[in-house]
């Protein structure tokens, strides 16, 4: 028999759609724009100092992005739109319109899509996008706005969802960012010809990020689906070959190759973005394809990143931080995979532990301590698009997006 509080913690479809409803509201009236997870290069406080130092950018940025705490604002960190977030909106309420039939959320996803349009980096082959801040590593600093195949590949996403010549045609160009400025070239793997790319126009071509190239896949995806051109289901193919055969005996993707050339391990979300990748590839282009390559991920991905109540490890060694976005991405992988019960039960974790009412949700679950505070991508856009698409999702899985 099912408990009174159990029976508490369950939601309806229009309870979840309502909260998503919510979290577009918050986020429209603070014009789309907030803080993000690696923005602290931004601080007024920081390009105020005369020299440039690695080490005290790193400081300043992995302060704002570990603490317990918002510091941004007393770095004087500026509040913007980011573009991926943006473009998360925008099939949110795209999703919302296919739902309640209602012209304004139709209105809201194209004022968006202007404004992704508008921020296209020059300069390049085609359409391409990327963060509106710098970012510090070890090794080098990537400037504001370097565009990227992560950002650029929900941006697409966003255009050719929006069923509109004008945007899907912008969409369609970024095709040739990808084989002209990231260094596309094809291998030959042990599951035949395959293909990668790099994860920006800058990067060092020792090392390729595996969710970067699934998520370049899936771009392609996209755009087979929106023009039914060929090249485009051969490149995907072909970048998911690759990816395939750098898939860990236990199910899971390490975060770079060769793995020595990073320290993240197999996390939550990145593998949730390969996962995605192939399973969008099966629904639309070929559904015998990658058959063993997705059940032993799905199966490594629910066991060993998530909780039977649905909560969301940090990755295949460590349970914490319970992360926002882990969930939200856990939402899409199992609804897409054609298990929406597992899907409901992560979306009502998520609401249960890291919602603030109001439409706003809050950034992590640590051992001892929540981060009570909102990063508008991070939490507001991805939750606000898991929820609807949650929602939208047939219930034996992705059929388009």
């Amino acid at each position: 028999m099912t408990t009174a509080t159990e029976s508490e913690l369950r939601r309806t479809d229009v309870e979840r759609l309502s909260i998503a409803r919510d979290a577009l509201q918050y986020a429209k009236r603070r014009q789309y724009s907030g803080y993000d997870k690696a923005d602290g290069l931004s601080s007024r406080l920081l390009q105020a100092v005369p020299v440039e130092n690695r080490w005290l950018n790193i400081a300043v940025q992995e302060s704002c992005k570990r603490a317990p705490i918002n510091i941004r604002p007393l770095f004087l960190v500026p509040k913007r739109r980011n573009i991926k977030g943006a473009s998360l909106f925008a099939v949110a309420y795209q999703n919302l319109f296919d739902c309640l039939a209602d012209h304004r959320y139709r209105s809201e996803s194209q004022q968006l899509l202007d404004w992704i349009c508008s921020m296209r980096r020059e300069g390049y082959a085609g359409f391409c996008a990327g963060h509106r801040h710098p970012v510090q590593s070890l090794e080098s600093k990537t400037p504001a706005n370097t565009p990227d195949i992560v950002t650029t590949s929900y941006a697409v996403r966003s255009l050719c969802r929006s069923g509109i010549p004008r945007y899907q045609q912008i969409a369609t160009s970024a095709a040739e960012f990808v084989y002209t400025d990231l260094e596309y070239h094809t291998i030959e793997t042990e599951l035949g010809t395959g293909a990668r790319l790099t994860y920006k126009p800058t990067s060092s071509t020792d090392q390729f990020t595996l969710n970067a190239n699934a998520l370049g896949a899936r771009l392609f995806v996209d755009l087979y689906e929106q023009t039914g051109t060929e090249a485009y289901a051969d490149t995907a193919r072909q970048i998911l070959h690759y990816v395939a055969a750098n898939q860990h005996p236990s199910g899971g993707w390490k975060y770079r190759d060769p793995p020595s050339a990073s320290h993240v391990s197999m996390d939550n979300y990145h593998n949730g973005f390969i996962i995605e990748s192939f399973v969008r590839y099966r629904a639309v282009i070929d559904p015998d394809a990658f058959t063993a390559t997705v059940d032993r991920a799905l199966e490594f991905y629910r066991t060993s990143l998530y909780e039977s109540s649905g909560a969301p490890n940090w990755d295949e060694r460590s349970t914490y931080p319970r992360d926002i976005h882990a969930a939200a991405q856990g939402i899409l992988v199992f609804a897409y995979a054609g298990k929406p019960a597992f899907a409901r039960r992560i979306a009502d974790w998520a609401i249960n532990t890291l919602y603030a009412g109001g439409g706003r949700f809050y950034y992590q679950q640590r051992k001892h301590y929540t981060k009570r505070f909102t990063l508008m991508r991070w939490c507001q856009a991805w939750m606000a698009y898991s929820l609807t698409e949650l929602v939208t999702t047939p219930s034996d899985g992705v059929v388009s997006a």
